[in-house]
């Protein structure tokens, strides 16, 4: 048997482009710049970025943006075997504009669908992901077949094996407008259809994780310390809450809590700064720390891309993170230097 991934993640990919230009509109930009995007995969970069190995399972079109996303993850380490093509739909684009320092809006570009929600439950090897010392998925792939049915098959393979983070990742343009009607949820989270598979594949994580917008969506819950437990017992062992400008609140079954405040920092564009979380977290629970030293180090890392403009190639290297921790700030990259 091949030795198993480090890390395998699940859902979104495109292309991002992202103005070189800040605090413009869009309409007012001349100059863009192309990233590799889409959360799940830039958390596998991330994790690779800290010396893991990653591979990302999603689709793109078969068009000049695929082939350009299949070289990026190439280039950044991660595996992409599980990438594959889909005739039908072209490879989503994505816009922002960069407010600093903390307006970032996304225009996002994946009508009439986005190959990423074309993942069959046949096509998945179940056994690799089975086999995964982390799985990695998102409640963006939740919203839509045969996506849905395919992460929850991959959740009901996994059977709680490992580490399965679900990344809550609320966004609420990807789902159909049918979802808000009323729905059949035996739990106490609001009565929606977004909730009740929400509470689906929280059956089947180990770790949640979220903001406070994307904690209310799963259980009904915004205050930090009710959320975190409302998962718990949703399922998960570990509840990651992430607080904005206040940091970070962790807390486990078994009790333990960390409440760890943000590494400062001044934000360039703040997009990304949460898949760089995500990769350092699971570097972390790889790593066997405890769960303060997880938080601060996930912490750091996303203050790093939120001080850089791109997302993907700004995801920092581990002497990034320990510089960063040592200095109790993120010191500002001097200009022109690499990502």
């Amino acid at each position: 048997m091949p030795e198993p991934y480090d890390v395998i993640t699940m859902g979104r990919i495109g292309v991002d482009l992202y103005p070189l230009q800040t605090g413009l509109p869009l309409a007012e930009v001349d100059t863009f710049g192309k990233f590799l995007g889409g959360s799940p995969t830039n958390v596998a970069v991330a994790a690779a970025r800290l010396g893991r190995r990653t591979a990302v399972v999603t689709r793109t079109g078969r068009d000049a943006f695929g082939e350009y996303l299949h070289r990026q993850l190439r280039e950044f380490g991660v595996d992409d075997r599980w990438v594959t093509p889909v005739d039908a739909y072209p490879t989503p684009i994505t816009f922002c504009e960069i407010f600093p320092p903390d307006d970032f809006p996304l225009h996002f570009y994946r009508r009439p669908k986005a190959p990423d929600l074309e993942i069959h439950p046949g096509e998945l090897d179940l056994g690799a992901i089975r086999a995964a010392r982390v799985f990695w998925m998102t409640g963006t792939g939740l919203c839509a077949e045969p996506s849905r049915a395919a992460t929850l098959a991959a959740l009901r393979a996994r059977d709680r094996s490992g580490t399965t983070v679900f990344d809550l990742d609320w966004r609420p343009m990807f789902w159909d407008e049918a979802a808000e009607d009323t729905a059949e949820d035996p739990g106490p989270a609001p009565r929606s259809v977004p909730a009740a598979r929400y509470r689906e594949a929280l059956a089947h994580a180990t770790v949640a994780v979220g903001n406070l917008d994307e904690c209310e969506i799963a259980t009904g819950e915004r205050e930090p310390r009710a959320a975190a437990r409302a998962l718990i017992d949703a399922g998960a062992e570990l509840a990651v809450v992430k607080k904005g400008p206040e940091g970070v609140l962790a807390v486990h079954r078994d009790g333990t809590v960390a409440d760890v405040p943000p590494l400062p920092v001044e934000v360039v564009n703040g997009l990304g700064a949460g898949d760089a979380f995500g990769g350092a977290l699971c570097h972390g629970l790889l790593a066997g720390w405890d769960t303060g030293r997880v938080m601060r180090y996930a912490n750091a890392a996303g203050a790093i891309v939120a001080s850089r403009l791109a997302c993907s190639s700004a995801m920092p290297f581990p002497y990034e993170v320990e510089a960063a921790l040592a200095e109790g700030a993120v010191v500002p990259r001097p200009t022109g230097a690499a990502p």
